[in-house]
C-alpha cells in the first residue's frame, strides 16, 4: 500500500468524523432548545379606569333624617315610653314632662284673656254712651289682644310638651331619664326616620374636595358587611370647613342599603371625581410591576408563548391596581404570579387561576 493512498483514507475519515460531530453538535442544540424550562406563570389583562386617584376616607353611617328631640318648656320628665333601639310609627307618643305647671299656666292665661275681652265689651259700651274716652278705650282693646296672645303662646308651649313620633323610624339614642329635671332645649331623644334612607357622613381635606361634584359615584364597604359593595352618589358638599376640625363634611347618599343597616356603623368610603372619569388610563395588578424607580417600571407582556419585558410609566398606585401613563395598552395580558423570576423574552406556561403556583416553581423552572 503507497503512502499516497494512506493519507487518502485518512483524510476521508476525518472528514467523516466532523460531518458526525456537526450533525451530533446540531441535534444536541437543536434537543437543548427543545427542552429549555418554562416558568409557570399567571397573567391578567390590563384594563381601564379613572384617570385620577380615588380620594379614600372613613366615615360613618347615619339617618338622612335624624333628629334631637327636646320639650319646648323646661319640667320634670313624666314619662318616656320608647327604649333605645325601639321601633317608631307616625303620631306615637314617645315622652311627656309632668303637666301641672304647664296647665296652671294655660288657665291663668286662659282666665286673664277671659277678663280683658269682658273689659274690652264693658268699654266698647261706655264708650258708646260716651262715658270714657277714645284713647281709653283703645288702652282696653290692646290689652284684651296682649292677654288673647299670650293664651295662645301657653297653648303652643303645651303643645310641645308631649314629644310624638313625626314619622316610621327608630330611636337612636336615650339621652335622659323619668323623673329628671331638663331645660327648655335640652335633647331627651335622638330618632332617625326611614322616609329619605341612609346617608354616610365624612369629612375631607380641601385639596380633595375642589375635585368634587355633586352626584360623584362612591363605593362604600361596611366592617359589618365585608362581603358586599355599596353604591352611592355625593349628595352635599359643606360650603365651609368644620372650625375645630378644618375639615369640610360631605354626605354620600346610599342606594339601596342592606334592610338591616343600622347608623352609627363605620364605613370605607371611595369617592370618583368627575374630574377624573373624562379620561382614563390602563391599569395593571401591582404584582405586574417590578423593578420600580420613581415612575419609571417594568412589565412583562404576553407575546405567544414568552414574556416580553416593557417599560412603563406609573401614573399613581391605587388599591384596585397601578394607573399607566403609558407602556401598556388595555387588553394586552400581563405577567402577575411569577413576574419576578422572568428575564426578557424567557417561555413561560400559564397558569389557570384555580391552580396553585408558588415561588418554588418558578425557581424550579429557572
Amino acid at each position: 500500500m503507497t503512502r499516497k493512498s494512506t493519507a487518502s483514507r485518512a483524510l476521508a475519515s476525518l472528514a467523516a468524523a466532523l460531518a458526525v460531530s456537526a450533525l451530533l453538535a446540531g441535534c444536541s442544540s437543536h434537543a437543548a432548545e427543545a427542552v429549555a424550562p418554562h416558568a409557570a406563570v399567571r397573567v391578567a389583562p390590563a384594563t381601564t379606569g379613572p384617570a385620577t386617584q380615588a380620594i379614600v376616607t372613613n366615615g360613618v353611617v347615619a339617618n338622612k333624617d335624624e333628629m334631637r328631640l327636646s320639650f319646648k318648656v323646661a319640667g320634670v320628665i313624666r314619662k318616656i315610653y320608647v327604649e333605645q333601639g325601639a321601633p317608631l310609627h307616625a303620631g306615637e307618643r314617645l315622652a311627656e314632662i309632668e303637666q301641672t305647671e304647664i296647665n296652671a299656666q294655660l288657665e291663668q292665661a286662659r282666665a286673664l284673656a277671659d277678663k280683658a275681652q269682658r273689659d274690652r265689651a264693658r268699654g266698647e259700651r261706655l264708650y258708646a254712651d260716651e262715658v270714657i274716652s277714645l284713647e281709653q278705650l283703645q288702652d282696653l282693646r290692646t290689652q284684651a289682644a296682649t292677654q288673647r296672645a299670650q293664651l295662645q303662646s301657653v297653648e303652643f308651649n303645651r303643645g310641645y310638651s308631649v314629644i310624638t313620633a313625626r314619622g316610621d323610624g327608630v330611636v337612636l339614642r336615650k339621652l335622659a331619664q323619668e323623673r329628671e329635671l331638663v331645660p327648655a332645649g335640652q335633647a331627651v331623644l335622638v330618632v332617625g326616620t326611614h322616609g329619605r334612607g341612609y346617608v354616610v357622613r365624612a369629612a375631607l381635606s380641601d385639596r380633595e374636595l375642589v375635585q368634587l361634584k355633586l352626584d360623584d359615584p362612591a363605593e362604600v364597604r361596611l366592617d359589618a358587611y365585608p362581603n358586599q359593595l355599596l353604591h352611592g352618589a355625593l349628595s352635599e358638599i359643606a360650603s365651609a370647613a368644620d372650625e375645630k376640625t378644618g375639615l369640610f363634611p360631605v354626605e354620600v347618599r346610599l342606594e339601596s342599603p342592606p334592610a338591616a343597616l343600622a347608623s352609627g356603623l363605620v364605613a370605607k368610603l371611595r369617592l370618583y371625581p368627575a374630574a377624573g372619569r373624562a379620561q382614563t388610563l390602563t391599569y395593571v395588578p401591582v404584582g405586574a410591576v417590578v423593578e420600580g424607580s420613581g415612575d419609571r417600571a417594568s412589565v412583562f407582556v404576553v407575546d405567544g408563548g414568552r414574556a416580553r419585558r416593557r417599560e412603563v410609566r406609573v401614573a399613581f398606585i391605587d388599591p384596585t391596581g397601578v394607573a399607566l401613563a403609558h407602556g401598556v395598552a388595555a387588553g394586552e395580558r400581563v405577567v402577575t404570579d411569577g413576574a419576578l423570576y422572568l428575564e426578557d423574552n424567557d417561555p413561560i406556561d400559564i397558569v389557570p387561576d384555580s391552580a396553585r403556583l408558588g415561588a418554588g416553581a418558578n425557581l424550579a423552572a429557572r
